[in-house]
């Protein structure tokens, strides 16, 4: 009896943010590429987003394709899934902010990923939608978005974490924190707050627990509302928030559900995984299970 072909070595491609393409970025790219190779994959590296989407669409790449490694920050793993939905998703973190890659433990190595792309380790994870933009951590509304929409209004090329700093100062001397109303899932009534925070997975810049309880994987969404607006109220917040007692006060709503709609009486800004997202009003509403990501074992 003869024996079966064998199959084709898997193709692995890699985008990459370009600009987390120097220094110790560069490195570990060439790490991943050498240790791919040395696994049997075939990696092939883009730059352009464009012509990714051209490569994928031959349907020999399709059928043999791995996965695409979201080689950057969040950002470059949220453009991955969804110019390609349905794909497995492996990260490699570049870039700034990497909430996705800490909460599934994957660190900033291109040896590794490679070894945690043979592996095989997988993990479903739900993912939100907003219009025809979806996402993985969280979205907000109010007083956080307006500090995004800030920081990327003026914005010249690569973000650090100081970035933030004159944005937030802005906010606190110019926002002023308008109330809107915020209906859960098919209620008939809706509940209004002045900040409004949506969570899919508990992974909030600088490490913050935003929602506790918050698993990625339950086909729920995570919601607090605070209620007062002012700078002071901010500051007050995010000293509780710090301390992970946002969630006992009493002008904070804490509940879950499978989407919202939120509207208000003038725009209100809408940031998602940090990214600016327009104005109200919004409809949110989780997709479970959807995304296909590489995790350790």
């Amino acid at each position: 009896m003869p024996n079966s072909a064998p199959n084709p070595p898997q193709w692995v491609a890699i985008q990459r943010n370009p600009n987390s393409g120097s220094g110790t970025g560069q490195s570990q790219l060439l790490e991943l590429v050498q240790e791919l190779k040395r696994l049997g994959f075939r990696p092939r590296m883009f730059k352009s987003r464009d012509r990714l989407q051209a490569w994928l669409e031959r349907p020999e790449i399709r059928e043999h394709l791995a996965c695409i490694v979201a080689a950057g920050g969040d950002g470059t793993a949220a453009d991955v899934f969804n110019r390609h939905p349905g794909v497995r998703v492996a990260l490699l973190p570049l870039g700034t902010e990497n909430l996705l890659a800490r909460f599934l433990e994957i660190p900033a190595s291109g040896r590794n990923l490679a070894r945690l792309i043979a592996q095989g380790a997988v993990r479903a994870l739900d993912l939100c939608q907003l219009g025809d933009r979806r996402f993985a951590l969280m979205a907000s509304v109010g007083f956080d978005a307006d500090v995004i929409q800030r920081l990327h209004s003026s914005r010249r090329g690569p973000i650090s974490h100081f970035s933030y700093l004159q944005p937030i100062l802005d906010s606190l001397r110019k926002y002023e924190y308008p109330e809107f109303r915020i209906w859960v899932d098919d209620a008939a009534a809706p509940l209004s707050a002045r900040l409004a925070v949506i969570v899919n997975l508990p992974a909030y810049a600088l490490g913050l627990p935003m929602a506790s309880c918050a698993a990625g994987d339950d086909g729920l969404l995570d919601l607090r509302l605070f209620r007062h607006g002012s700078a002071f109220q901010m500051l007050r917040y995010f000293c509780n928030l710090a301390l992970g007692k946002h969630e006992t006060l009493e002008d904070v709503e804490t509940l879950q559900c499978r989407g919202v709609r939120i509207e208000s009486d003038e725009p209100v800004p809408i940031q998602i995984d940090g990214d600016p997202a327009g104005s109200t009003p919004v409809e949110m509403c989780v997709l479970p299970g959807v995304l296909e990501v590489v995790v350790p074992r």
